[in-house]
């Protein structure tokens, strides 16, 4: 796809992971529906976000660094967002892990500053923002806050997988071009 595509192939990765975040979004309520309750509403909100994941190859096309970086903010702010909607029993803040490794991943020795800022990001988020949530826009039952926290810490682990997954075969990429250059 010519809007992933990149010669950085540490921003094409980043793209992938951007467009793949915001194609699964629409599905959120579908899940929530499935697997907690039919208080779906809240979830909506959760696509304010969806505009900012799709703009990343667009940043990243200009600036390579930040548009790198905009992914890892974008997840950031749509975790506090969500933790804020359905509270933290939901176990929404468990996206802070897929956020930090992104950051941790996919900038190089020389931008290093930037991913110690995000990860810090990540910590200083969980630990805090913990308990100043206040009141989420809808309290669900005990029964469906479980099934909630183990929503999104399936979701959160598959995309964790994710990531992962690009950034070996960005590795392998990136180890094969040198052994050719060697």
């Amino acid at each position: 796809m010519a809007y992933v595509a990149h010669d950085d192939p540490m921003v094409s990765a980043c793209n992938l992971i951007a467009l793949t975040v915001a194609s699964n979004q629409p599905f959120y309520p579908l899940y929530v529906y499935w697997a907690v309750s039919d208080h779906v509403w809240p979830t909506f909100l959760t696509f304010l976000s969806t505009p900012f994941f799709l703009a990343v190859p667009a940043v990243a096309r200009r600036y390579s660094e930040t548009g790198r970086a905009l992914l890892s903010i974008v997840g950031l702010a749509n975790t506090i967002l969500s933790a804020k909607v359905f509270g933290q029993p939901s176990g929404v803040e468990v996206f802070l892990i897929p956020c930090a490794l992104i950051a941790a991943t996919f900038f190089r020795s020389s931008e290093r500053l930037v991913a110690w800022i995000l990860i810090g990001a990540a910590l200083l988020i969980y630990f805090g923002l913990s308990g100043a949530y206040r009141s989420p826009l809808h309290t669900y039952s005990a029964f469906e806050y479980k099934a909630f926290l183990r929503l999104n810490a399936i979701s959160a682990g598959m995309l964790t997988v994710f990531v992962g997954l690009i950034a070996s075969g960005l590795m392998s990429q990136i180890n094969s071009r040198n052994s050719t250059l060697a």
